[in-house]
């Protein structure tokens, strides 16, 4: 079931004393996760309340894996579409698809947009997308 208040049940895990600062950094990240990013002043409340003021570079460094730790305003939506993989046949323990998947099959199909992906050569027009490369 997906969780309608999600700060309502993470205060108590980290305002309780007994939880380790790590466990309680997770405890932000799977909030974050589950948002898709929080606002600053949120973060700066979160980090300050559980005391956590030391270790908040665990928390904010996920930003340069292109987590989305802080929401904007305007919401900008994953930089690479996801592509539907519903009819594909997955391994019985599979839970995702990586997004390496995707960026390597477009790749491959010569797709990759040339801003995001500025060192990644253009195939010559005659290649067919058979064989390897």
């Amino acid at each position: 079931q997906k969780v309608k208040d999600s700060m309502r049940v993470l205060l108590p895990v980290l305002l309780n004393k007994s939880h380790d600062n790590y466990d309680k950094i997770r405890a932000i990240l799977l909030y974050i996760f589950s948002t898709n990013g929080t606002t600053q002043e949120n973060l700066d409340k979160l980090i300050q309340n559980v005391q956590i003021e030391s270790d908040s570079d665990m928390i904010r460094n996920w930003k340069y894996l292109d987590v989305p730790v802080l929401s904007s305003s305007n919401a900008q939506q994953c930089k690479h579409p996801r592509r539907d993989r519903s009819s594909e046949e997955t391994f019985q323990l599979s839970r995702w698809t990586p997004v390496i998947k995707d960026v390597m099959e477009d790749a491959i199909e010569n797709k990759l947009d040339s801003k995001d992906w500025p060192y990644c050569s253009q195939c010559p027009p005659t290649w067919n997308g058979s064989g390897a490369v």
